[in-house]
């Protein structure tokens, strides 16, 4: 039994901005089975792995149709201790080390090495580009500088030419470099105060960019609404061109909790919005400076302790959150321009492998859908629910102050409504396509949907849902309960969303 939910406003003439593909990008850290037992395993005795390069070709097919823009790697916590020139010449002279973040020890038998083995190749194969973060650790500017060397040098240089001994002659190009991991952070090997990494960056950043200018680089934020972003951004807005932002959500045991917890991620975006601007004004900018939200996804730390590899086995409730998290990116598509998941294969993520074979997690399919459909230009949507509080949850929130702020905003504020909303017009301008999730746990809404005022659409819909009656349910190897499933509807003025549903409706511009 369904009840009266929110009228959607969707006018294609009220675009934000265009949707950035690189918001659905990947990352790979040497982390549990993420890169060893999962993108790359040369022993695999099942004939899964490429003879040649040892990568998976069934997760590299998955990975394939996500449509993946940009991979941030080698970390991640893990970059704070690694020696990236531990990674390259031959594979059986490459020292064995110990690895810091998650107490274990690295192979280094993946890295930027051998070009045809190396991480690049693997981006290569994949259609991606790849993004690299520097070790702010126990790393220097001068490895630091010999990386960039080593990878983009064209010169008759001592690094450049090591690459060419290694078998690339011509440069990587790598276009995009993050100034350190989370360096605000206690568990991270060479934790920094804020204004102290802001001096040190600062340096890093001048000397990187004369010796390769056309890089992108990114500064290490926290979570967007904390004092370190406040001063980084001010010292390095005028060398950096994205500031990041990590943040998880965790469901703590309750869906309302779980689905809602995007809610603080759209909330620091916002804030960092205004301090970029604050900084631009202090600094007096004249120029680009935009949102890289490199880490996000939901983790329950306790239920998958991260020195433990992360293997989260995602359910309903969970794909309904990862939907949440890609409408937050869609409707702030002005200032997020970039955002990789955490991470791409086996830890916190939606593909998890065997020796034998793999499955789809529930949480691949809401982003399978956002990455394949949801492109184009970003609309306004105006969700309203004035008349209608019980739409909106105003229960307990992780972080608190979700729960805190929506009690007193007006309603077409409030971020936590239980039908949450992003629609765009699509690349090829003949199509509206809406991303519809259902919060609730227990109740469907008939959700009146009005386009204008110039504009009519095709009552003939397509829909691509994803739902199960239980919330609860997952997918394991042989058996996904949770999955896409596409079907024809004629929409005449409403569409049900089912209780905790996750659907993108495609309507046709007349």
């Amino acid at each position: 039994m369904s009840t009266n939910g929110p009228t959607l406003h969707i006018d294609p003439a009220r675009i934000i901005d265009d949707v950035d593909p690189r918001i659905y990008s990947g990352f790979t850290e040497h982390m549990g089975r993420c890169i060893y037992g999962g993108l790359y395993e040369p022993d695999n005795q099942h004939g899964l792995s490429d003879e040649k390069t040892g990568f998976r070709k069934d997760v590299m097919a998955l990975l394939k149709e996500l449509k993946i823009p940009v991979v941030r790697y080698p970390g991640g916590n893990f970059v704070s201790s690694y020696r990236w020139q531990d990674g390259i010449g031959p594979k059986e002279l490459r020292p064995r080390r110990p690895e810091l973040a998650w107490l274990n020890e690295e192979s280094n038998q993946f890295g930027t090495g051998q070009p045809k083995l190396n991480s690049f190749a693997w981006c290569r194969e994949l259609g991606t580009e790849p993004y690299i973060c520097f070790n702010f650790g126990t790393g220097t500017l001068e490895d630091a500088l010999a990386w960039l060397e080593y990878c983009n040098g064209s010169g008759n240089t001592y690094w450049a030419n090591l690459r060419r001994k290694n078998g690339h002659p011509e440069p990587y190009k790598v276009k995009y470099w993050s100034l350190g991991n989370e360096v605000w952070g206690p568990w991270q090997v060479g934790q920094m105060e804020s204004l102290d990494y802001a001096k040190k960056a600062f340096q890093w950043a001048k000397a990187l960019r004369l010796l390769d200018p056309t890089i992108e680089l990114i500064s290490c934020g926290e979570t967007g609404y904390a004092d370190w972003d406040r001063v980084t951004l001010k010292v390095l807005a005028p060398v950096v061109d994205y500031h990041s932002i990590h943040i998880y959500t965790e469901s703590r045991g309750k869906h309302e909790i779980n689905v809602t917890g995007p809610a603080a991620a759209e909330k620091a975006i916002q804030i960092t919005r205004s301090l970029i601007e604050l900084a631009k004004i202090e600094n007096n900018l004249d120029k680009s400076l935009t949102i890289c939200f490199d880490e996000w996804n939901v983790w329950d730390p306790v239920r998958a302790p991260g020195d433990k590899g992360a293997e989260e086995h995602y359910d309903l409730s969970d794909a309904i959150a990862v939907a949440a998290w890609l409408n937050v990116f869609i409707r702030q598509a002005d200032i997020v321009k970039f955002a990789c998941i955490a991470q791409s294969v086996n830890v916190i993520s939606p593909i998890i492998t065997s020796p034998e074979g793999l499955f789809r997690q529930a949480t691949y399919y809401p982003l399978h859908l956002f990455s394949t459909l949801m492109r184009g230009k970003s609309l306004d949507v105006l969700v309203d629910t004035r008349s209608q509080q019980e739409a909106v949850y105003l229960g307990p929130t992780v972080p608190s102050f979700t729960q805190l702020l929506a009690k007193h905003d007006p309603p077409s504020k409030q971020l936590t409504k239980y039908i949450d909303v992003s629609a765009v017009i699509a690349e090829n301008g003949k199509e509206v396509r809406v991303a519809i999730a259902n919060r609730h746990e227990t109740q469907a809404f008939t959700v009146p949907l009005v386009f204008g005022p110039n504009a009519t659409v095709e009552e003939e819909v397509k829909v691509y849902e994803v739902w199960h009656e239980d919330l609860k349910a997952n997918n394991t190897f042989g058996d996904e309960k949770v999955k896409t499933v596409e079907k024809s509807v004629k929409v005449e003025g409403s569409y049900e969303a089912k209780k905790h549903s996750f659907q993108i409706l495609v309507f046709k511009l007349l």
